[in-house]
């Protein structure tokens, strides 16, 4: 081995009684250790490995923080070894119930990457604003509790550092973090890495410029076979879910973990959870060879011997995919009991049931879409009298359908629980080019309709399609002032957290002139509404004798009046959801019309999104009593929960609150 030449070597004899010369040999001697140990390769470590030897998790950002240990959570083990470049797989697939540790697992890698096997990679959450708040919580912390990662990524301290909150840049590589609505992020580097983390609540495009997804793996591409993707995410509806598409074209791997009692092994299903009705504690699983019931305490060395296997062939051998519901949660975190209280508490409530399969079985929901018989809805209708609203109908909001030759145009009463009433269906004759009909339009924004308490109602909001002719749309709504009218714009698909998004702005016109920006668009995910719409719809309802017991009806439920024609029924359920095939064989769920004519589908749809807008869904108690109270409303339906029952009468001298003024004035 040759001494470089900065070295400096003692000039004396090696072999000295002076005590002067003793410091020059013990430099040198931790010269030569240090240049050694330079040349020593790094350790050849799993992505598992680097983990449990150098990965720190921070008070900051975990319920558990020190020492990482993969034998926490054994199940996570072998996904974060597939991602090790030493593995052939280049891409994974894991879909999840929340909270199982798949994020983390996800940060081990990038924290692998920086200091193993340093490379371009591109971080992806569902929006950038959810990238940089990940970017505080998680990824500061990943490197800060880590003195081996510390070293190699910069403080953000200058601009020549190159370290932001969406890009750290280390030695041979470079952390790019960004949101799947940015299509500009998604393509602003190639990746060898590549995390895609809760694809399932990404957008349908990026900035209209394709599917996500596809846009970030195309990065890798030119990695060829030494790329590596690793694809997230809790599964949300059956036939729309991404991550449920990705792991059926996967080899479907799941965790069996064998029974203490008779060994046989087997991976874990809900239904043989078995307890006593009414108490969760003694929730126990039922080994489905001999029957006999496991405690949770047996879990632990359970998933110790646990093992993936595959259950189907992949369509790409480079792929491999592993599914995992929360049963498997290590003690400590989810318990068996909680899972059968979640169970119990979901019951009567599909979008409960439908958050529970998600979130904690991890499981797509399959979202029924078959139209209502227009029949027994006429057999359902009821009595009140025509255009009176309902004791229960606390606001109106209406939805507009604009027409070639008409606009039509219903109105709805909204009470607690997102309860409903059809209380008014207007049809105007002519179409946008007639100026009579916007004024006829218009007239429709100042009337009110008699509360069966005695007040007067305004509508709320009026939300109306832009579909035909959107300039005229744009400019009689820029007239009529944005706070009471919500021009819309309906797209295909589901989004439950955020059914309705925006205002973005458009172009419109005043005067003849063309105003940049001058108007106000929100977006509907049509999907959404219509699937609600078709579920209250199939509601049961309370029987006379049970009404006069004082039975409420169920939130959601859908009052439709006696006076409402046979056409208008039949408009309501014009449309079904089906299942249809792509090109790639996927399947994916579509709205298609079982006649031509929806008006009163697309009309309830839009007066829905005006009451999203005005905030009906995130109410407080608080807001419902007032409203109550304005109205003199004495006997209040429950709420979603079920869990209000007020007084009959607001206490005297209640001062009533002016947030409804400032919403335009609805009494």
């Amino acid at each position: 081995m040759s001494v470089p030449n900065s070295t400096i070597l003692p000039r004396s004899n090696p072999i000295s009684d002076d005590a002067d010369d003793m410091p020059d040999f013990v430099g040198a001697a931790e010269i030569l250790r240090a240049w050694g140990a330079g040349l020593t390769p790094d350790a050849d470590l799993t992505v598992s490995e680097w983990a449990d030897r150098h990965r720190m998790l921070s008070g900051r950002a975990s319920a558990e923080p020190g020492r990482y240990r993969t034998a926490r959570t054994p199940y996570m083990g072998e996904i974060m070894d597939r991602l090790s470049p030493g593995d052939p797989t280049q891409r994974i697939v894991f879909m999840k119930a929340a909270q199982v540790g798949a994020t983390e697992a996800g940060n081990n890698w990038i924290g692998f990457a920086i200091h193993q096997a340093p490379g371009p990679m591109l971080a992806v959450q569902p929006t950038v604003e959810l990238a940089k708040r990940n970017s505080r919580q998680r990824i500061d912390p990943l490197i800060d509790e880590s003195p081996e990662l510390r070293e190699r990524v910069k403080p953000a301290r200058s601009r020549d550092a190159g370290n932001t909150m969406l890009s750290k840049e280390f030695a041979g590589g470079i952390l790019i973090m960004t949101g799947a609505n940015s299509a500009v992020g998604l393509r602003s580097t190639p990746a060898r890495y590549i995390f895609l983390d809760e694809v399932d609540a990404y957008p349908a495009s990026a900035d209209d410029e394709g599917d996500p997804v596809t846009l970030a793996e195309a990065r890798s591409l030119t990695f060829a076979h030494r790329r590596k993707v690793f694809l997230v995410s809790t599964p949300t509806i059956r036939g729309l879910s991404r991550i449920e598409r990705e792991y059926d074209a996967s080899d479907q791997r799941r965790f069996f973990v064998p029974c203490p009692h008779c060994g046989q092994e087997q991976w874990l299903k809900f239904e043989r959870l078995r307890w006593q009705k009414g108490r969760p504690e003694t929730a126990e699983y039922h080994c489905e060879g001999c029957e006999t019931s496991i405690a949770e305490h047996h879990k632990t060395a359970m998933l110790e011997a646990g093992e993936w296997r595959a259950t189907a062939t992949a369509a790409d051998p480079s792929t491999v995919g592993y599914h995992l519901s929360a049963l498997y949660s290590p003690i400590g975190w989810l318990s068996w009991e909680r899972i059968v209280r979640a169970w119990d508490a979901a019951q009567g409530s599909d979008e409960a049931i439908k958050a529970f399969r998600n979130t904690i079985l991890g499981e797509t929901w399959v979202e029924t879409g078959e139209a209502p018989d227009w029949q027994r809805l006429y057999d359902r209708r009821e009595r009140w009298k025509p255009g009176i609203v309902p004791a229960g109908g606390l606001f109106l909001t209406a939805g507009g359908d604009v027409q070639k030759d008409r606009i039509e145009v219903d109105i709805w009463a909204w009470g607690r629980g997102l309860e409903s009433w059809l209380v008014d269906h207007i049809v105007i004759e002519g179409g946008p080019d007639r100026h009579e009909a916007w004024g006829d339009l218009t007239a429709l924004l100042n009337r009110t309709w008699p509360h069966e308490r005695g007040a007067h109602l305004k509508i709320a909001r009026l939300a109306i399609d832009t579909g035909y002719e959107a300039p005229a749309v744009y400019g009689w709504s820029r007239a009529q002032g944005f706070a009471q009218v919500a021009p819309m714009k309906g797209v295909e698909g589901f989004n439950r957290a955020s059914p309705v998004s925006g205002p973005t702005y458009v172009d419109a016109t005043e005067g003849g002139k063309r105003l940049r920006r001058g108007a106000r668009l929100w977006t509907v995910a049509v999907s959404t509404f219509k699937a609600e719409t078709y579920r209250f719809l199939r509601l049961e309802r309370p029987t006379d004798e049970e009404r006069a017991e004082g039975a409420q009806s169920q939130p959601g439920t859908v009052h439709l009046p006696h006076w409402v024609e046979n056409e208008w029924l039949k408009q309501f359920v014009a449309e079904q959801l089906v299942t249809v095939r792509t090109k790639r064989g996927f399947a994916r769920l579509e709205w298609q019309k079982l006649r031509e004519r929806n008006e009163a589908l697309d009309c309830r749809v839009y007066a829905r999104a005006a009451a999203w807008i005005a905030g009906a869904d995130r109410w407080t108690d608080e807001k419902w009593r007032d409203l109550e109270d304005q109205l003199g409303v004495a006997d209040t339906s429950v709420d979603p929960a079920g869990q209000i029952n007020r007084q009959a009468q607001a206490s005297q001298g209640k001062r009533r609150s002016d947030w409804l003024g400032r919403r335009g004035g609805w009494f």
